[in-house]
């Protein structure tokens, strides 16, 4: 692999990166505020959808 495909790679990889930490960060900060009013949120657990309390998701978040 050239140096250039090299350095394409890891910004590409770089990027992806960056991408999911700020999926994961607007995923927190939804659920941070529906827990704090006390809402559900819908979402799909081993092929099922449902409706959890935002807390209880909140408790399983990274």
């Amino acid at each position: 692999m050239t140096k250039a495909n090299e350095d394409v790679k890891n910004s590409t990889i770089a990027l992806g990166e960056r991408i999911r930490g700020g999926v994961q960060k607007a995923l927190r900060k939804l659920a941070e505020e529906s827990a704090a009013k006390g809402e559900s949120l819908v979402v799909k657990i081993d092929g099922e959808i449902k409706e959890v309390p935002a807390k209880e998701l909140l408790a399983t978040l990274p």
